[in-house]
Protein backbone atom coordinates (compact mmCIF):
# COMPACT_ATOMS: atom_id res chain seq x y z
CA UNK A 1 0.00 0.00 0.00
CA UNK A 2 1.21 3.49 -0.79
CA UNK A 3 2.51 5.29 2.29
CA UNK A 4 1.30 8.81 2.80
CA UNK A 5 3.86 9.73 5.45
CA UNK A 6 7.59 9.25 5.80
CA UNK A 7 8.89 9.22 9.37
CA UNK A 8 12.26 10.89 8.82
CA UNK A 9 12.08 14.10 6.83
CA UNK A 10 13.52 17.59 7.18
CA UNK A 11 11.83 19.94 9.69
CA UNK A 12 8.57 21.52 8.57
CA UNK A 13 8.03 19.01 5.78
CA UNK A 14 5.57 16.22 5.21
CA UNK A 15 5.52 13.58 2.51
CA UNK A 16 2.51 13.52 0.20
CA UNK A 17 2.83 10.82 -2.42
CA UNK A 18 6.28 11.19 -3.98
CA UNK A 19 6.61 14.89 -3.26
CA UNK A 20 7.56 16.76 -0.13
CA UNK A 21 5.22 19.63 0.68
CA UNK A 22 6.02 22.29 3.28
CA UNK A 23 4.08 22.03 6.50
CA UNK A 24 3.80 25.13 8.65
CA UNK A 25 4.51 25.05 12.37
CA UNK A 26 0.80 25.40 13.10
CA UNK A 27 0.02 22.36 10.94
CA UNK A 28 2.73 20.32 12.61
CA UNK A 29 1.22 21.21 15.97
CA UNK A 30 -2.30 20.33 14.79
CA UNK A 31 -0.99 16.87 13.85
CA UNK A 32 -0.32 16.36 17.56
CA UNK A 33 -3.97 16.80 18.54
CA UNK A 34 -6.86 14.34 18.80
CA UNK A 35 -10.00 16.42 19.27
CA UNK A 36 -13.71 15.76 19.67
CA UNK A 37 -16.41 17.53 17.69
CA UNK A 38 -20.19 17.79 17.63
CA UNK A 39 -22.44 16.11 15.11
CA UNK A 40 -23.17 12.81 13.39
CA UNK A 41 -22.19 13.88 9.88
CA UNK A 42 -19.50 16.00 8.26
CA UNK A 43 -20.74 19.15 6.58
CA UNK A 44 -18.16 20.52 4.09
CA UNK A 45 -18.26 23.98 5.67
CA UNK A 46 -18.24 22.77 9.30
CA UNK A 47 -15.48 23.87 11.63
CA UNK A 48 -14.10 20.34 11.98
CA UNK A 49 -13.91 20.03 8.18
CA UNK A 50 -12.02 23.32 8.02
CA UNK A 51 -9.66 22.14 10.75
CA UNK A 52 -8.96 18.95 8.82
CA UNK A 53 -8.38 20.70 5.49
CA UNK A 54 -6.65 23.89 6.59
CA UNK A 55 -4.98 22.99 9.87
CA UNK A 56 -4.10 19.35 9.08
CA UNK A 57 -5.66 18.18 12.34
CA UNK A 58 -4.08 14.85 13.23
CA UNK A 59 -6.95 12.98 14.83
CA UNK A 60 -10.50 12.99 16.11
CA UNK A 61 -12.20 11.12 18.93
CA UNK A 62 -15.80 9.93 18.72
CA UNK A 63 -18.43 10.03 21.46
CA UNK A 64 -21.97 8.74 21.59
CA UNK A 65 -23.13 11.72 23.69
CA UNK A 66 -22.26 15.41 24.04
CA UNK A 67 -22.02 16.00 27.76
CA UNK A 68 -21.52 19.76 27.42
CA UNK A 69 -25.09 20.17 26.15
CA UNK A 70 -26.49 17.07 27.88
CA UNK A 71 -27.37 15.69 24.46
CA UNK A 72 -27.91 11.94 24.21
CA UNK A 73 -26.83 12.01 20.56
CA UNK A 74 -23.49 12.97 19.06
CA UNK A 75 -21.09 11.19 16.69
CA UNK A 76 -22.40 7.62 16.98
CA UNK A 77 -26.00 6.84 16.05
CA UNK A 78 -25.73 3.61 14.06
CA UNK A 79 -23.11 1.45 12.34
CA UNK A 80 -24.01 2.72 8.87
CA UNK A 81 -24.02 6.36 9.95
CA UNK A 82 -20.71 6.03 11.83
CA UNK A 83 -19.07 4.30 8.87
CA UNK A 84 -20.16 7.14 6.58
CA UNK A 85 -18.90 9.72 9.08
CA UNK A 86 -15.49 8.04 9.36
CA UNK A 87 -15.15 7.79 5.58
CA UNK A 88 -16.01 11.45 5.15
CA UNK A 89 -13.53 12.42 7.86
CA UNK A 90 -10.76 10.38 6.25
CA UNK A 91 -11.52 11.76 2.80
CA UNK A 92 -11.42 15.29 4.17
CA UNK A 93 -8.05 14.59 5.83
CA UNK A 94 -6.52 12.96 2.78
CA UNK A 95 -6.64 9.50 4.34
CA UNK A 96 -4.16 10.31 7.11
CA UNK A 97 -6.42 10.70 10.11
CA UNK A 98 -6.36 8.94 13.44
CA UNK A 99 -9.96 8.14 14.40
CA UNK A 100 -10.04 7.19 18.05
CA UNK A 101 -12.63 5.88 20.46
CA UNK A 102 -12.83 4.51 24.01
CA UNK A 103 -14.32 1.07 23.46
CA UNK A 104 -13.26 -1.03 26.43
CA UNK A 105 -16.39 -3.15 26.71
CA UNK A 106 -18.79 -3.57 29.60
CA UNK A 107 -19.86 -0.23 31.05
CA UNK A 108 -17.29 1.76 29.07
CA UNK A 109 -18.73 1.40 25.58
CA UNK A 110 -19.41 4.14 23.06
CA UNK A 111 -21.41 1.71 20.93
CA UNK A 112 -24.65 0.95 22.74
CA UNK A 113 -26.84 -2.12 22.34
CA UNK A 114 -29.92 0.06 21.92
CA UNK A 115 -28.34 1.47 18.76
CA UNK A 116 -27.81 -2.01 17.33
CA UNK A 117 -24.19 -2.61 18.34
CA UNK A 118 -22.93 -5.90 19.79
CA UNK A 119 -22.20 -5.96 23.52
CA UNK A 120 -18.94 -7.25 25.01
CA UNK A 121 -17.86 -8.18 28.50
CA UNK A 122 -16.03 -5.87 30.86
CA UNK A 123 -12.35 -6.35 31.62
CA UNK A 124 -13.25 -7.56 35.11
CA UNK A 125 -15.51 -10.26 33.68
CA UNK A 126 -12.91 -11.37 31.14
CA UNK A 127 -10.15 -11.37 33.73
CA UNK A 128 -11.95 -14.04 35.74
CA UNK A 129 -11.06 -16.58 33.05
CA UNK A 130 -7.72 -18.32 33.53
CA UNK A 131 -7.31 -18.73 29.77
CA UNK A 132 -7.18 -15.34 27.99
CA UNK A 133 -8.80 -16.89 24.91
CA UNK A 134 -12.14 -15.34 25.91
CA UNK A 135 -10.48 -11.93 26.08
CA UNK A 136 -9.00 -12.49 22.63
CA UNK A 137 -12.40 -13.49 21.21
CA UNK A 138 -14.16 -10.52 22.80
CA UNK A 139 -11.49 -8.14 21.51
CA UNK A 140 -11.77 -9.68 18.03
CA UNK A 141 -15.47 -8.84 18.03
CA UNK A 142 -14.68 -5.26 19.07
CA UNK A 143 -11.82 -4.84 16.59
CA UNK A 144 -13.90 -6.21 13.72
CA UNK A 145 -16.68 -3.76 14.52
CA UNK A 146 -14.25 -0.82 14.67
CA UNK A 147 -12.46 -1.81 11.46
CA UNK A 148 -15.74 -2.12 9.58
CA UNK A 149 -16.61 1.45 10.54
CA UNK A 150 -13.17 2.89 9.79
CA UNK A 151 -11.98 3.53 13.34
CA UNK A 152 -8.25 2.85 13.64
CA UNK A 153 -7.30 3.62 17.26
CA UNK A 154 -8.97 2.07 20.30
CA UNK A 155 -7.95 3.84 23.51
CA UNK A 156 -7.76 0.54 25.37
CA UNK A 157 -6.90 -1.79 27.06
CA UNK A 158 -6.84 -0.56 30.63
CA UNK A 159 -3.81 -2.11 32.35
CA UNK A 160 -4.49 -0.60 35.76
CA UNK A 161 -4.46 -3.11 38.60
CA UNK A 162 -7.63 -3.57 40.62
CA UNK A 163 -6.01 -2.65 43.94
CA UNK A 164 -8.77 -0.61 45.59
CA UNK A 165 -12.29 -1.99 45.63
CA UNK A 166 -13.86 1.44 46.08
CA UNK A 167 -11.91 3.07 43.27
CA UNK A 168 -14.57 5.36 41.74
CA UNK A 169 -13.40 5.19 38.13
CA UNK A 170 -11.58 1.86 37.66
CA UNK A 171 -12.98 -0.80 40.00
CA UNK A 172 -16.50 0.63 40.09
CA UNK A 173 -16.76 0.40 36.30
CA UNK A 174 -15.09 -3.04 36.08
CA UNK A 175 -12.30 -1.67 33.90
CA UNK A 176 -9.42 -3.73 35.32
CA UNK A 177 -8.66 -7.33 34.34
CA UNK A 178 -7.20 -8.24 37.74
CA UNK A 179 -5.22 -7.19 40.79
CA UNK A 180 -2.43 -9.50 39.59
CA UNK A 181 -0.02 -7.79 37.16
CA UNK A 182 0.75 -11.10 35.46
CA UNK A 183 -2.92 -11.69 34.67
CA UNK A 184 -3.38 -8.10 33.52
CA UNK A 185 -0.44 -8.50 31.14
CA UNK A 186 -1.77 -11.80 29.75
CA UNK A 187 -5.28 -10.51 29.11
CA UNK A 188 -4.13 -7.14 27.78
CA UNK A 189 -1.72 -8.94 25.45
CA UNK A 190 -4.56 -11.07 24.10
CA UNK A 191 -6.67 -7.92 23.65
CA UNK A 192 -3.90 -6.16 21.69
CA UNK A 193 -3.16 -9.20 19.50
CA UNK A 194 -6.81 -9.39 18.50
CA UNK A 195 -6.89 -5.72 17.57
CA UNK A 196 -3.75 -6.09 15.50
CA UNK A 197 -5.41 -8.82 13.47
CA UNK A 198 -7.80 -6.14 12.21
CA UNK A 199 -5.19 -3.38 11.89
CA UNK A 200 -6.46 -1.45 14.92
CA UNK A 201 -3.96 0.36 17.14
CA UNK A 202 -4.26 0.01 20.91
CA UNK A 203 -3.36 2.17 23.89
CA UNK A 204 -2.14 1.09 27.34
CA UNK A 205 -3.64 3.22 30.10
CA UNK A 206 -3.49 4.96 32.61
CA UNK A 207 0.25 5.34 33.26
CA UNK A 208 1.76 5.07 35.86
CA UNK A 209 -1.33 3.34 37.32
CA UNK A 210 -4.82 4.46 38.31
CA UNK A 211 -5.97 1.28 40.01
CA UNK A 212 -4.96 2.21 43.56
CA UNK A 213 -6.41 5.74 43.41
CA UNK A 214 -9.15 6.79 45.78
CA UNK A 215 -10.51 9.60 43.56
CA UNK A 216 -11.53 10.29 39.95
CA UNK A 217 -9.33 12.59 37.84
CA UNK A 218 -12.39 13.57 35.78
CA UNK A 219 -13.59 15.46 38.82
CA UNK A 220 -10.42 16.93 40.29
CA UNK A 221 -6.87 16.52 41.55
CA UNK A 222 -5.87 12.90 42.28
CA UNK A 223 -2.90 12.18 44.55
CA UNK A 224 -1.70 8.56 44.42
CA UNK A 225 1.51 9.16 46.39
CA UNK A 226 0.40 7.09 49.37
CA UNK A 227 -1.58 4.39 47.56
CA UNK A 228 0.47 3.68 44.42
CA UNK A 229 2.56 0.48 44.37
CA UNK A 230 5.56 -0.41 42.17
CA UNK A 231 3.76 -3.52 40.86
CA UNK A 232 1.48 -1.16 38.93
CA UNK A 233 4.32 -0.71 36.44
CA UNK A 234 4.66 -4.41 35.68
CA UNK A 235 2.02 -4.65 32.90
CA UNK A 236 3.71 -1.75 31.13
CA UNK A 237 7.12 -3.36 31.54
CA UNK A 238 5.90 -6.71 30.18
CA UNK A 239 3.88 -5.32 27.26
CA UNK A 240 6.59 -2.88 26.21
CA UNK A 241 9.20 -5.64 26.31
CA UNK A 242 6.99 -7.98 24.23
CA UNK A 243 6.45 -5.32 21.55
CA UNK A 244 2.74 -4.84 22.21
CA UNK A 245 2.72 -1.19 23.27
CA UNK A 246 1.44 0.74 20.24
CA UNK A 247 0.83 3.81 22.39
CA UNK A 248 0.75 4.63 26.11
CA UNK A 249 -1.73 7.01 27.72
CA UNK A 250 -0.49 9.03 30.70
CA UNK A 251 -3.05 9.79 33.40
CA UNK A 252 -3.63 12.99 35.36
CA UNK A 253 -2.18 11.39 38.47
CA UNK A 254 0.06 13.11 41.01
CA UNK A 255 2.74 10.97 42.62
CA UNK A 256 5.30 12.85 44.69
CA UNK A 257 7.72 9.92 44.46
CA UNK A 258 8.19 10.72 40.76
CA UNK A 259 7.50 14.46 40.67
CA UNK A 260 6.70 16.56 43.74
CA UNK A 261 5.15 19.38 41.70
CA UNK A 262 3.21 18.12 38.68
CA UNK A 263 0.83 15.29 37.73
CA UNK A 264 2.10 12.60 35.38
CA UNK A 265 0.63 14.18 32.24
CA UNK A 266 2.73 17.31 32.75
CA UNK A 267 5.77 15.65 34.32
CA UNK A 268 9.05 15.17 32.48
CA UNK A 269 10.45 12.91 35.23
CA UNK A 270 7.42 10.65 34.77
CA UNK A 271 7.22 10.60 30.96
CA UNK A 272 10.80 11.04 29.86
CA UNK A 273 12.36 9.49 32.95
CA UNK A 274 10.16 6.66 34.21
CA UNK A 275 8.34 5.66 31.01
CA UNK A 276 11.02 6.23 28.38
CA UNK A 277 14.31 5.75 30.19
CA UNK A 278 13.42 3.24 32.92
CA UNK A 279 10.84 1.17 31.02
CA UNK A 280 12.40 1.67 27.59
CA UNK A 281 9.30 2.89 25.76
CA UNK A 282 10.22 4.60 22.50
CA UNK A 283 6.75 4.85 21.01
CA UNK A 284 4.01 7.44 21.08
CA UNK A 285 2.78 8.92 24.37
CA UNK A 286 -0.82 10.15 24.55
CA UNK A 287 -2.35 12.30 27.26
CA UNK A 288 -5.66 11.58 28.90
CA UNK A 289 -8.38 14.09 28.05
CA UNK A 290 -6.97 17.52 28.89
CA UNK A 291 -10.44 18.85 29.68
CA UNK A 292 -10.67 16.73 32.81
CA UNK A 293 -10.86 18.83 35.96
CA UNK A 294 -7.62 17.42 37.37
CA UNK A 295 -6.00 19.63 34.70
CA UNK A 296 -8.40 22.48 33.94
CA UNK A 297 -9.03 23.38 37.59
CA UNK A 298 -5.34 23.90 38.25
CA UNK A 299 -3.47 24.77 35.05
CA UNK A 300 -5.90 25.87 32.34
CA UNK A 301 -6.32 23.92 29.11
CA UNK A 302 -4.12 25.89 26.72
CA UNK A 303 -1.16 26.23 29.06
CA UNK A 304 -1.44 22.58 30.11
CA UNK A 305 -1.04 21.47 26.50
CA UNK A 306 2.28 23.30 26.34
CA UNK A 307 3.34 21.74 29.63
CA UNK A 308 2.39 18.25 28.43
CA UNK A 309 4.37 18.60 25.21
CA UNK A 310 7.34 19.96 27.13
CA UNK A 311 7.15 16.95 29.46
CA UNK A 312 7.39 14.55 26.52
CA UNK A 313 3.81 13.79 25.44
CA UNK A 314 3.39 13.36 21.68
CA UNK A 315 -0.39 13.53 21.24
CA UNK A 316 -2.76 15.73 23.19
CA UNK A 317 -6.34 14.51 23.57
CA UNK A 318 -8.98 17.20 23.95
CA UNK A 319 -12.35 15.49 24.18
CA UNK A 320 -14.21 18.76 23.56
CA UNK A 321 -17.09 16.97 25.22
CA UNK A 322 -17.13 18.02 28.86
CA UNK A 323 -16.92 21.59 27.55
CA UNK A 324 -17.55 22.30 23.89
CA UNK A 325 -15.69 24.91 21.84
CA UNK A 326 -15.91 24.67 18.03
CA UNK A 327 -12.75 26.79 17.72
CA UNK A 328 -10.72 24.76 20.17
CA UNK A 329 -8.25 23.48 17.56
CA UNK A 330 -7.43 26.99 16.35
CA UNK A 331 -7.15 28.36 19.88
CA UNK A 332 -4.91 25.60 21.21
CA UNK A 333 -2.67 25.53 18.13
CA UNK A 334 -2.25 29.29 18.32
CA UNK A 335 -1.26 29.10 21.99
CA UNK A 336 1.28 26.31 21.42
CA UNK A 337 2.77 28.08 18.39
CA UNK A 338 3.17 31.25 20.42
CA UNK A 339 4.98 29.26 23.12
CA UNK A 340 7.38 27.92 20.48
CA UNK A 341 8.05 31.34 19.01
CA UNK A 342 8.54 32.82 22.50
CA UNK A 343 11.09 30.13 23.34
CA UNK A 344 8.96 28.48 26.03
CA UNK A 345 8.65 25.23 24.07
CA UNK A 346 11.46 23.89 21.88
CA UNK A 347 10.62 23.49 18.19
CA UNK A 348 12.69 20.30 18.30
CA UNK A 349 10.16 18.86 20.75
CA UNK A 350 7.35 19.56 18.24
CA UNK A 351 9.33 17.88 15.47
CA UNK A 352 10.11 14.85 17.65
CA UNK A 353 6.44 14.39 18.52
CA UNK A 354 5.38 15.03 14.92
CA UNK A 355 7.74 12.35 13.66
CA UNK A 356 6.36 9.80 16.11
CA UNK A 357 2.83 10.59 14.92
CA UNK A 358 3.88 10.03 11.29
CA UNK A 359 5.55 6.75 12.19
CA UNK A 360 2.37 5.55 13.87
CA UNK A 361 0.28 6.56 10.88
CA UNK A 362 2.79 4.78 8.65
CA UNK A 363 2.00 1.55 10.51
CA UNK A 364 -1.68 2.00 9.73
CA UNK A 365 -0.97 2.55 6.03
CA UNK A 366 1.15 -0.60 5.87
CA UNK A 367 -1.37 -2.79 7.68
CA UNK A 368 -4.84 -3.63 6.35
CA UNK A 369 -5.26 -5.98 8.08
CA UNK A 370 -2.19 -5.48 10.22
CA UNK A 371 0.84 -7.53 9.19
CA UNK A 372 2.87 -6.76 12.29
CA UNK A 373 4.15 -9.72 14.23
CA UNK A 374 1.72 -10.74 16.93
CA UNK A 375 2.77 -12.41 20.15
CA UNK A 376 1.06 -15.16 22.03
CA UNK A 377 0.08 -14.23 25.59
CA UNK A 378 2.86 -15.07 28.01
CA UNK A 379 3.16 -15.06 31.75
Amino acid sequence: MKKHFMPHVPPSAIAAGNQTTPMHLEQQIAQLLIVGFAGNCLAPDSQIALDLREMALGGVILFERLLATKSRDNNILSAQQTKKLCKDLQDCAGGNLLIAVDQEGGMVSRFKAERGFPTTESAAQLGQEIDPAATHDSALKTANMLANMGINLNLAPVVDLNLFADNPIISRYERSFSSDPIEVSRHAGAWIDAHRQHGILSCLKHFPGHGSATADSHLGFVDISETWQPIELEPYRELIASGRADTVMVGHLFNSHFDNQLPATLSRPTIDGLLRQDLGFTGLVITDDMQMRAITDHYGLAEATVMALTAGADIIIIGNNLHYDPLIVRNVVRHIARAVRDGKLAEERILEAWQRVQELKGILHRCTPCKRTTHQPTR
